[in-house]
């Protein structure tokens, strides 16, 4: 026996195996720790570096009800005061002490711990800590990560979503699902990096070992060509036409008319980014997704081909009303007509006629071309998810006659967007676009740079000079129907259109509220430098028309814009400045040198947080917070915006209700108040700053 013991001993300790399994190498895992290091994914910026999608970590909470959990020290890790532990968690989170109390006491079973359902989840790090500072036993938290959204409803099926997918090794990542978040997943994905520690029983490192460690490469930086200011009024006016006609679908976009750098977009169902509301209605980007009949949008480019092949006579006359083509009729959508009129009184008024006849004068193959030229049916490669090419019905002689107005050619958003553009850029078409550069935070350099890119010249520059004219005829002569578009200080050039909805069959829906309306404009009309497109389809009018509509949309984003670019050309782009550490007052005073709105929170003396990134360019008259810590006096909010009151909830762990779009009229907080992470602020909004 004692030759046996010392044989197997022997055998072990040289060849150090057991059932093949070798020893030192299961020792070398025992008391080596591998850990993973997470890598950020990247951000998603405006076009003035303001954050518009970035990580974050969120919490779960969970309070642990199993007596017998304790440390090795005897040290209780279970809940011990719940009367306490209800108190502390209705006043932090949006549960009531007796829903809370009625969760930590269940009424059936003896279960390990519980949860808290929605009120206990998506935490943040400041509500947490406020919690933890409580000192509360065998309450526990999970780490998240998760995806910030900080304004809420944002471009945000064009900004899409990132969320957290768990893969087969267990490891959880943050994965884009839809609009830019998807489109530039690659990209914003970081690589997690790794390292090694020796440790020994308990887990501490053994001194004078060394830690072997792989450095995570954080995820690309995406920079858009949104304009934050721009973006948020667009979605203000947005939402107060949807809330009076709860059309079935509409969509807006504001792009540069001479680099095709979209400005703001946005469309309607959407959702709340950060909450997630609204999502379960449209899933769908319809700016690239959705095909659609333009309606009489489509006669800019039916006036376009006619003037540029040398087709078009104004001066000549039609009958109006309507005409036949074969057995078919297209009618005017006043069906009476206007008796014996010009074409360029026939565009102004919108005549289906006018451009059937159009169409025949330059003839189906010649009208092909153009379509073909301002590349519908064709992708605008905008390299977002899903994007359609459209369709077209051209066999028939009517068929070819109706897609001079807008029915039987099925377009997206982009693709007449990219069509606008040759016309309010003298002829040279140019690529809609969103993104303007990756920049790799790790080294900070420019990996890929996107900027103005011409596509084509599908038609002269007198040509698009002679269209403009002639939409500035639909708002400027006394018989034109766009009179409603006109602006103060500046000549417009617009289109309207008013489609029928397709059945889905062969045929069209009937009903005042079966339409799809739509405007094209361009201002300045002479030279224009914005370009606005909006659709708004089977809304349920009411007293108002839906030019009515539109243009109150349209008009307040225009001249705001139009504001802008006066800003940037006579004011020169100032940087955010570094301020943490300074003094309050040295901070206020280099803040307002830059041209920010300053507003303080805290008592104390010298900054600890800013919430703005040193060296972000500042717009005019930005609100920028500093924190100084201490406690925290509500401000004033009177004239606030969405966004800045957002932000201030953001910071301070307010949850936050907001009623109307616009700028605050009233706070259910007086301003002077101290308020406390977890302390609900409800603030009333209207369109009147």
């Amino acid at each position: 026996m004692l030759i046996l013991i010392v044989g197997r001993f022997s055998y072990i300790s040289i060849g150090k195996k057991v059932q093949n399994v070798n020893l030192s190498t299961s020792a070398q895992k025992l008391y080596t720790a591998n850990e993973t290091l997470k890598a950020r994914r990247g951000t998603i910026y405006d076009a003035n570096g303001q954050a518009i999608a970035e990580d974050t970590s969120v919490y779960s909470l969970y309070v642990v009800l199993d007596k017998r959990q304790k440390s090795v020290d005897g040290q209780k890790l279970y809940v011990t005061n719940k009367e306490k532990v209800a108190d502390v968690l209705a006043k932090y989170l949006p549960i009531s002490r007796k829903k809370a109390l009625a969760t930590l006491n269940p009424s059936s079973g003896h279960p390990f711990q519980v949860e808290f359902g929605t009120a206990g989840q998506n935490i943040s790090l400041t509500t947490k800590q406020k919690i933890q500072a409580e000192h509360l036993s065998g309450v526990n938290f999970i780490q998240q990560e998760s995806r910030l959204y900080p304004n809420g409803v944002f471009a945000s099926h064009l900004i899409g979503l990132a969320q957290a997918q768990t893969n087969k090794a267990g490891q959880t990542t943050l994965t884009g699902s839809m609009g830019l978040e998807q489109a530039f997943n690659k990209e914003l994905t970081g690589t997690n990096g790794s390292q090694k520690i020796k440790k020994d029983m308990y887990g501490y490192q053994l001194p004078g070992t060394k830690q072997k460690a792989k450095k995570a490469k954080n995820g690309d930086n995406v920079y858009t060509t949104l304009d934050t200011r721009l973006q948020t009024l667009l979605e203000t006016e947005m939402s107060q036409v949807q809330g009076q006609v709860k059309a079935n679908s509409m969509n807006a976009v504001l792009m540069n008319a001479n680099t095709g750098a979209i400005l703001a977009a946005t469309q309607r169902p959407t959702f709340n980014a950060t909450t997630k509301k609204g999502l379960d209605k449209v899933w769908r980007n319809t700016l690239v997704q959705d095909a659609y009949e333009p309606g009489s949008t489509m006669k800019i480019f039916t006036l376009a081909s006619s003037i540029d092949s040398g087709n078009y006579n104004g001066n000549a006359t039609y009958q109006s009303g309507k005409y036949t083509i074969g057995n078919q009729v297209v009618p005017d959508w006043n069906t009476a007509g206007w008796g014996t009129i010009t074409y360029n009184k026939g565009f102004a008024v919108s005549s289906n006629v006018a451009m059937a006849h159009l169409e025949q004068q330059m003839g189906h193959k010649t009208w092909k071309k153009y379509i073909d030229r301002f590349h519908f049916l064709k992708s605008t490669k905008s390299g977002l998810p899903g994007e359609l090419t459209g369709s077209i019905a051209f066999q028939r002689p009517i068929e070819q006659a109706d897609t001079a107005f807008g029915q039987g050619i099925q377009v997206t958003v982009f693709q007449m967007m990219q069509a606008l553009s040759a016309v309010s850029n003298d002829g040279q078409m140019m690529k809609p676009y969103v993104i303007s550069k990756v920049v790799d935070p790790n080294t900070n350099k420019t990996v890929k740079a996107y900027g103005p890119q011409a596509v084509s010249n599908p038609i002269s520059a007198s040509t698009a000079k002679s269209v403009r004219k002639h939409m500035e005829d639909v708002v400027y002569k006394k018989y034109g129907i766009g009179a409603d578009y006109k602006m103060s200080g500046e000549r417009v050039a617009v289109k309207t259109g008013t489609a029928q909805v397709s059945s889905g069959k062969s045929g069209y829906l009937s009903g005042d509220d079966n339409y799809l309306y739509s405007v094209a404009a361009m201002v300045p009309a002479s030279h224009p430098k914005y370009v606005m497109y909006i659709t708004m389809k089977q809304p349920h009018l009411g007293s108002k028309t839906a030019t009515q509509l539109l243009a109150s949309i349209m008009k307040p984003v225009m001249a705001r814009a139009l504001q802008e670019d006066t800003e940037t050309t006579n004011t020169k782009v100032n940087k955010m400045p570094s301020v943490t550490g300074q003094s309050v007052a040295s901070a206020n005073q280099a803040l307002t040198k830059a041209g920010a709105t300053v507003t303080t929170l805290g008592t104390g003396q010298k900054v600890q947080k800013q919430s703005v990134t040193a060296g972000t360019t500042l717009y005019r008259d930005q609100r920028v917070f500093i924190s100084t810590g201490g406690t925290v006096a509500l401000p004033s909010l009177t004239g606030w915006s969405k966004g800045d009151v957002v932000k201030l909830a953001q910071i301070e762990g307010l949850k936050l209700n907001v009623t109307g779009d616009g700028y605050v009229t009233k706070q259910s907080i007086k301003a002077g108040t101290t308020v406390g992470s977890g302390a609900t602020l409800a603030v009333t909004l209207r369109q009147n700053k």
